[in-house]
């Protein structure tokens, strides 16, 4: 919203001595976001006078018409002579009076004026035009033409109102009611401590049965709906100076004398306003939704094709405009043949819900909508409409009928309980009970009480909707440059919980381990699923649809972590990161099998035990997913030797990783899953309770996944599910005890069928060799039909043996061993090799 300081000074006295950054400064301690202030005619200096042309003669044999003008700007030169000057517009004649600045002036942009020679003559001076001044888009592109009324050698620079400072601000949704002269007065009134003159408070007729008839017929989308008809006007009228001046320093392009009138009232009281030609009007005034696929062709010269939900204005020949939004073009004022002589004025308040729908799904966001969607004063309509019909009769010789309509439905002021030191409570701040009636006062609330107020809220602030928000009006005014710094007292013996620990453990040890972290939006589109080969009944498959999504493409919340990870290497690998290796954890979404309605929350104290609780059950199941994935070398080559590319075994160690951190043994065996090469995945799986459960897979990932999603050929990956690791969890990993005996190793090669997974004889050799095995690791496995047999493998492992209390002799090394290597032929069918 753009103020001009000049127009804000007609209704609050501010001090001469002022300036636009001393109001900037005080509307930025009440709230308001002042960006910035432009400095209008900023370096503008005379003589720029009013002249009138006397002569014009065309000059020839040049590229471009050029006229030499002598023009009369009386005294201003100092000699009364007429003035030569040499111009090239030609939208101007003999006898108008025109804007002459003369040698010595300076215009905007430090241009210094002199006399020169050009084009065979002596120029001494300018005709100007809206460009060459500063002062904005009028239209024309051309000379300025002034009325004939102004006298020769006035001073133009004040008569066009050129110097001026102007206040941009940035209106936030909930402060609609800045959008007006009449908002910012009223707040800069406040932060002065001076009495407001509202431009609303006008003598308003009675509405009677003469007006223009009108019929709502959706009461919820226009609760009110004021016509007035004015005739009689002068079709030849033209906006007056002062007012396309203010239309233009508040960023607005004049039209004509309606649409400008219609302009400057909606900038001066916020009331959207739109001016029918009576005569093209057919009919009644309706509003209603409209049908769905009717035709509109609107002020802008587009057809649109409505929905159902757009609140439309008709008569009767079907829509006429776009509610709140736009007029159409078949009861459009004409501004160029000049013959409307008779408007009907609408002065209406919409459904702000309604119309922020209408201006987006039609894309078409205009200087009502931006009002009305904001929240516009319904009480406003019936003095808006009262202004605009006042200046049709003043600047454009009109008539105001009788006829005064209005359509109101019923409706109470909101009011508000709140307790006279809530204020105080939020703020932490004694304001006491004079000082929070005085503001809300300020800000136009009724307040009534005395330790319980009851306020009634203002019909321009819909904003304030409980007491957190009247405590908000206290606090702004007051200025929150005063609420005292005082840091939070949490009670001691408070930390991270469990689950936060182990979070933390786990990001910290993918990271030590070579990870980068990789954050991705929550976001998927359900093509996803088709790519990975998951099945038509996998619950991956069952999502959590956005209503309001960020894309279009991805309108579901995740359930998976892979593909944000995996696009996240797609996209470093094509700009030249060939070896990667990405982490995340994050919260996954699960729709639940039965739907609910999440309860409103209060504001005003701290919610119940019993509402979280009926919060929690309306949300999706959210568990926390930890994921990797990798390409490319795992171990770099170099002069220390030749590196190494990852594979399969990389993301099942990553696994091993977490396990580890949650302290917790992790069951690893083949499967078969989704996006995974069948024959290097490996399903992974916990112990809760007794009960095994699948945690989640890991492996090499298809190659005819890779292809279609663009990925490196050989790129591995790994996902679980956090939540049901921790369930499996024995809580802090311990350190292991320090021995100072020396261990015993023994080495065993065990053949077994090559069915038979490395896991489940480590399982059998750790549990036969008992407490005195301190580690095992495998070192080999061997495959080979003539020395092992037709479908056998060789697995070599390492057995490291110690005892806290003493130095173990061979014999119990050995017997130990012999112990396992026992239980594994008795598990698995191993047999010692050799």
């Amino acid at each position: 919203m753009r103020v001009p300081l000049s127009w804000l000074r007609e209704y609050v006295d501010l001090p001469a001595t002022e300036t636009g950054r001393d109001v900037q400064a005080k509307l930025i301690s009440v709230g308001l976001e002042v960006e910035t202030v432009e400095q209008v005619g900023d370096g503008i200096k005379g003589p720029l006078v009013v002249g009138k042309v006397l002569t014009i003669e065309e000059l020839e044999g040049f590229k471009k018409p050029i006229r030499f003008c002598t023009v009369d700007v009386g005294q201003a030169n100092g000699t009364g002579e007429p003035q030569e000057i040499v111009c090239g517009a030609r939208n101007f004649a003999v006898g108008d009076k025109v804007v002459v600045v003369l040698p010595g002036a300076v215009l905007p942009g430090d241009f210094a004026i002199a006399a020169r020679k050009t084009y065979g003559k002596t120029s001494h001076g300018m005709i100007c035009s809206g460009d060459e001044l500063g002062m904005g888009d009028d239209g024309s592109h051309g000379i300025i033409v002034l009325p004939p009324e102004h006298e020769v050698g006035t001073d133009a620079i004040e008569l066009l109102q050129l110097v001026d400072e102007v206040l941009d601000i940035a209106v936030t949704p909930d402060r609609g009611y800045a959008l007006s002269i009449r908002g910012v007065a009223r707040e800069t009134a406040i932060a002065y401590g001076l009495p407001l003159r509202d431009p609303a408070l006008l003598d308003v007729p009675q509405p009677n049965a003469f007006g223009y008839p009108v019929q709502v017929s959706d009461p919820m989308g226009c609760d009110r709906f004021t016509a007035r008809t004015v005739t009689g006007l002068d079709p030849e009228a033209r906006s007056p100076l002062w007012l396309t001046r203010r239309l233009q320093k508040a960023g607005m392009r004049p039209i004509s004398l309606a649409v400008d009138i219609t302009n400057y009232v909606m900038l001066e009281l916020g009331q959207p306003l739109h001016a029918y030609d009576r005569s093209r009007v057919q009919g009644p005034i309706g509003v209603r939704r409209a049908e769905q696929g009717e035709k509109l062709t609107t002020l802008d010269g587009a057809k649109r094709t409505l929905d159902a939900e757009d609140l439309v204005i008709t008569d009767d020949r079907g829509p006429i405009g776009l509610a709140g939004v736009m007029g159409g073009a078949n009861t459009e004022i004409d501004d160029t043949e000049g013959t409307t002589t008779e408007v009907v004025v609408e002065a209406a308040h919409f459904d702000a819900l309604s119309i922020s729908r209408t201006a987006r799904r039609h894309k078409l966001a205009s200087e009502a909508s931006k009002r009305f969607e904001r929240g516009v004063d319904p009480q406003a309509a019936s003095a808006a409409a009262q202004r605009t019909v006042d200046l049709l009769v003043l600047l454009a010789g009109g008539t105001a009928d009788a006829g005064v309509t209005e359509v109101i439905a019923p409706s109470a002021p909101h009011t508000i309980t709140i307790p006279a030191d809530h204020p105080d409570k939020v703020a932490g701040v004694a304001y006491g009970r004079e000082t929070v009636v005085r503001r809300l006062q300020q800000v136009g609330c009724d307040v009534y009480g005395q330790d319980e107020l009851i306020v009634t809220v203002p019909s321009w602030r819909p904003d304030l909707t409980d007491p957190n928000d009247l405590a908000e009006e206290v606090i702004r005014l007051e200025g929150y440059e005063n609420l005292p710094s005082t840091l939070p007292k949490p009670p001691a013996g408070r930390g991270l919980t469990d689950r936060q620990r182990l979070h933390r453990r786990i990001g910290r040890a993918l990271a030590g381990a070579g990870y980068v972290e990789a954050p991705n939006y929550p976001f998927i589109g359900e093509h996803v699923f088709d790519q990975f080969g998951l099945t038509a009944d996998d619950p991956n498959r069952k999502v959590v649809k956005l209503v309001n999504p960020l894309s279009d493409e991805e309108p579901a919340l995740r359930t998976t972590l892979l593909p944000g990870l995996l696009g996240a290497l797609r996209r470093n690998d094509g700009r030249g990161s060939h070896d990667l290796a990405l982490f995340e954890t994050g919260l996954v979404f699960h729709p639940r099998e039965e739907l609910k309605i999440a309860v409103r929350l209060p504001v005003d104290r701290r919610p119940t035990d019993e509402e979280i609780a009926s919060l929690t059950e309306a949300l999706p199941v959210q568990p926390r997913h930890a994921a990797v994935v990798l390409t490319g070398a795992r171990e770099q080559a170099g002069w220390w030797g030749k590196g190494r590319p990852s594979d399969w075994a990389d993301a099942v160690e990553a696994a091993r990783v977490l396990a580890r951190e949650a302290g917790t043994e992790l069951l690893v065996r083949g499967g078969q899953y989704g996006p995974w090469h069948p024959g290097r995945c490996a399903e992974l799986a916990v112990v809760v309770e007794g009960v095994e459960q699948v945690i989640g897979y890991a492996g090499e990932l298809h190659p005819g996944v890779l292809k279609t999603l663009g990925l490196p050929a050989r790129t591995s990956a790994m996902e679980l599910d956090l939540d049901v690791l921790e369930l499996a969890s024995s809580g802090v990993p311990k350190g292991p005890k320090i021995s100072t005996f020396p261990v015993a190793t023994q080495d065993v090669a065990l053949v077994v069928d090559v069915a038979v997974p490395h896991a489940g004889v480590e399982a059998a050799l750790r549990e036969g060799a008992g407490e005195l095995l301190e580690s095992i690791r495998l070192f080999d496995v061997y495959e080979n039909a003539a020395q092992l047999g037709e479908g056998k493998k060789s697995l070599a492992y390492a057995l490291r043996f110690r005892a806290d209390d003493r130095t173990l002799t061979v014999d119990e090394a050995s017997a130990a061993r012999d112990a396992a290597v026992s239980l594994a032929g008795e598990r698995v069918g191993a047999v010692l090799r050799g």
